[in-house]
């Protein structure tokens, strides 16, 4: 007999979507207890997020239900990480507030064109001669575990519009975050290109579409939107038709809409999304629409952050832990510990900053929804046989899982050591970091105040 919900005859316990109503209700406290006390703790909230998910696969276990399978739901999956990835990377966009002065992002570009791809270049050299993966699966894992991700990064990035604080360090790893996650988008296309096909004929239309046409127009053209959007948002606030009280709500609506159309003109979204955020901040910088639109925009990052960690958490099984093997382990530990602090050691030669400040580049560099997103990405695609999706996916969320407890337990302490605690002779302003005058009147960093 039909039961939809309470609508059915007798008893019927364990109904999963009652129980999916109580796990995804617990978690939403814990993620309010978590962000409540967040600057309290010694560990981030994605930690707490992550062991509430744990704990639903143990109760789903339990009650032996059929919960969702990367291998059948992964569109599923990709569009839930693809949602919250967006809305993180508007997000961070709007943090950023240093002009595009010569120098002024010459970290961040140390970041995304030395590092990166040579994390790249590690990882698929792993990929294929230690996991045994052909070419195009090994490019595809390097290009999946290149992003560092813009919501867990918020823990040690910099702070909300007009927070005065912008050490070079939190503003380099936040700036890269909202980058290199668009920036992994034509290896993953490339990497499928590679799976399906032989031969060079497709290399000249890959750099001129994917690369090119993809990046360049995606940024242009998510600026372009993003500063229009603003534009006209203030003019209605100014107008008073629009509420103050929904501020938060502009934001979802923006890069929903930005998103879709670079989308739908088959350019590159994830830089347009954070390009968007950049540009919206920058009209009328000073007005007080964007406090309202970046929490809005903070508060629907951090619960779709949720979301993913608490999924994430529930699709954790011994067999899929085990899918990597030890090479897989091996490979994200060796991720964490060698391939990004040696990356960031090579690209940061002959820099201006201090070892303080490498070291603490060096170490966090956090994985998160965007390598799921691409891992999904790659499952829905089904581009790769059977044994090397599952290998992919789940070295990827082995990598996301122990980024997500090293670097959440150790962001707190290691800022406060490495960043907040230096001597005032080694605090040097911006305009010694990265050439970049401040202008007068440009609020100082409270680093610099203090010396």
């Amino acid at each position: 007999m039909l039961s939809v919900g309470s609508l059915g005859p007798g008893f019927d316990w364990a109904e999963p979507y009652a129980i999916g109503l109580v796990i995804v209700g617990l978690a939403v406290y814990a993620a309010v207890g978590a962000l409540s006390h967040e600057e309290d703790r010694a560990f981030s909230a994605s930690v707490v997020y992550v062991l509430v998910g744990i704990a639903a696969a143990v109760v789903i276990w339990l009650a032996g239900l059929d919960w969702l399978s990367p291998a059948r739901d992964a569109a599923w999956i990709e569009h839930l990480t693809e949602l919250a990835l967006i809305v993180a990377l508007f997000s961070t966009g709007l943090k950023l507030e240093r002009p595009f002065a010569p120098g002024a992002w010459g970290a961040t570009v140390r970041l995304l064109a030395i590092a990166m791809p040579l994390s790249i270049l590690l990882v698929a050299l792993f990929g294929s001669s230690v996991m045994g993966l052909p070419v195009a699966a090994a490019i595809l894992l390097g290009a999946a575990l290149a992003p560092t991700d813009p919501v867990l990064a918020g823990d040690i990035g910099v702070g909300p519009p007009g927070d005065e604080e912008e050490e070079e360090p939190r503003f380099s790893i936040t700036a890269e975050a909202g980058l290199n996650d668009g920036l992994a988008l034509p290896l993953v296309v490339l990497a499928f290109i590679l799976s399906e096909q032989s031969g060079g004929e497709w290399v000249a239309e890959w750099l001129l579409v994917d690369v090119l046409y993809g990046v360049l127009v995606g940024v242009a053209l998510g600026a372009a939107l993003g500063y229009g959007m603003s534009a006209l948002v203030v003019t209605l606030r100014d107008r008073g038709l629009v509420r103050a009280e929904l501020d938060g709500w502009i934001s979802i609506g923006s890069v929903l809409v930005v998103y879709g159309i670079v989308e739908l003109v088959s350019a590159n979204g994830f830089l347009a999304a954070f390009a968007a955020g950049v540009a919206f901040r920058r009209y009328e910088q000073h007005h007080e629409v964007h406090k309202g639109v970046h929490e809005g925009a903070e508060v629907a990052g951090k619960f779709g952050e949720l979301a993913v960690l608490l999924l994430l958490g529930s699709l954790l099984t011994p067999s899929g832990l085990a899918e990597p093997g030890w090479a897989g382990w091996a490979l994200a530990a060796l991720l964490l510990l060698v391939v990004r602090p040696v990356t960031v050691a090579v690209a940061f030669v002959r820099s201006p900053l201090t070892p303080r400040e490498r070291l603490f580049l060096g170490w966090f560099g956090v994985r998160g929804v965007a390598s799921l997103y691409y891992a999904a990405a790659a499952l829905a695609a089904g581009v790769l046989p059977r044994e090397e999706e599952a290998v992919l996916f789940w070295t990827v969320v082995v990598a996301v899982v122990l980024s997500i407890f090293a670097h959440g337990t150790t962001a707190s302490p290691l800022t406060l050591r490495l960043l907040e605690r230096r001597r005032p002779s080694r605090a040097a302003t911006r305009s010694e970091r990265d050439g970049s005058p401040r202008t007068a009147g440009e609020p100082r960093s409270a680093t610099t105040a203090r010396s």
